[in-house]
């Protein structure tokens, strides 16, 4: 796989995203209807964007001190990046929220009233953008996105912004991604489309990816088993060496607990990942203080578990992750 060197804007952009140790250890929190959704659930009542906009904010003002930099939204999160820690850099989703799913494929969508030019005037270090991916899905629906990855890729180099591309998989056949029918393959899902997306021609800069496997099926972790714990390694291995990209991992809502647990797994396998961007397995356990005590109870859950939980993570990413330099 050809790489090109990355320029030195884009350098220096990642060094803003990463420690000095060069790991990535991001915090994220540019959910949209998802957050609406928790806030309304804890709180029993309908909700306006000022509630969104307000805990996003008390997120970043708390959290971003001890994050490398902050994953927002520019639909509602542009105040938070304006009270963020100034030592944090700053990534900016590009992508609409959810997918269309009148229509096969879960199709990507941009958000109509920017551009990443627009962003970086509004003061992004990097865009990030979410593709869902099915690896076995029919050539015409991943050729579409093949070729929008293409354009995100050529929109970020035009303007000199590291590209971070967030892979999520799925199978077009299988509602439940949580199943044990999933698990069976997700491994192949993940690794895949790795590969594919590595290549030179969608000029990524960075991936951030699920880890290979679900860990509640993977011996000693789950009751359930469908991967022994050499079977899991050796996949954690084979998806570390699927690109020559810097790669980092999702929480993907799991526990603050169980990320931790799989870092460390991940590490033992030999996986040289680069960091994290870990947005609910640090902040979702504030969501009901907030929705049912507001901001002042949230701030001080933030200061404290909140604090916690992402302190606690760069300990192990300390022990875990590599520099993204290495790769």
């Amino acid at each position: 796989m050809a790489m090109k060197k990355m320029t030195e804007s884009k350098r220096a952009a990642m060094k803003r995203m990463s420690n000095q140790e060069g790991i990535i250890g991001a915090l994220a929190i540019d959910q949209r209807g998802s957050l609406k959704k928790m806030i309304e659930a804890a709180s029993r009542t309908e909700v306006g964007e000022e509630a969104i906009i307000s805990f996003k904010e008390i997120v970043s003002r708390e959290l971003t001190p001890y994050a490398s930099a902050i994953l927002l939204d520019p639909e509602y999160g542009l105040p938070a990046a304006k009270v963020r820690d100034q030592e944090a850099g700053l990534l900016v989703a590009y992508e609409k929220t959810g997918y269309d799913a009148s229509e096969p494929g879960r199709l990507p969508d941009l958000l109509s009233d920017w551009s990443v030019k627009r962003l970086k005037e509004a003061g992004a270090d990097a865009v990030k953008f979410l593709l869902y991916y099915d690896v076995d899905e029919p050539n015409e629906i991943n050729e579409q996105k093949q070729v929008f990855m293409e354009r995100i890729g050529s929109e970020c180099d035009a303007e000199d912004l590291p590209f971070f591309l967030e892979l999520v998989s799925y199978d077009a056949g299988i509602t439940d991604v949580s199943s044990k029918e999933y698990a069976k393959i997700k491994p192949h899902k993940v690794i895949e489309m790795m590969k594919e997306f590595s290549k030179a021609c969608y000029n990524v800069d960075v991936l951030k990816v699920e880890v290979p496997v679900n860990m509640a099926f993977v011996e000693g972790f789950g009751s359930d088993v469908c991967y022994s714990k050499e079977m899991a390694k050796q996949l954690f291995k084979e998806q570390s060496e699927a690109t020559n990209l810097p790669f980092i991992f999702l929480s993907a809502g799991v526990s603050s607990e169980l990320f931790q647990e799989t870092l460390y797994f991940a590490k033992e396998a030999g996986s040289t990942f680069n960091g994290v961007l870990c947005g609910r397995a640090t902040w979702k356990d504030g969501v009901i203080p907030f929705a049912q005590e507001g901001e002042t109870a949230a701030e001080q859950w933030m200061r404290t578990v909140g604090k916690e939980n992402i302190e606690s993570l760069n300990r192990v990413l300390k022990e875990t992750a590599t520099p993204w330099m290495d790769r």
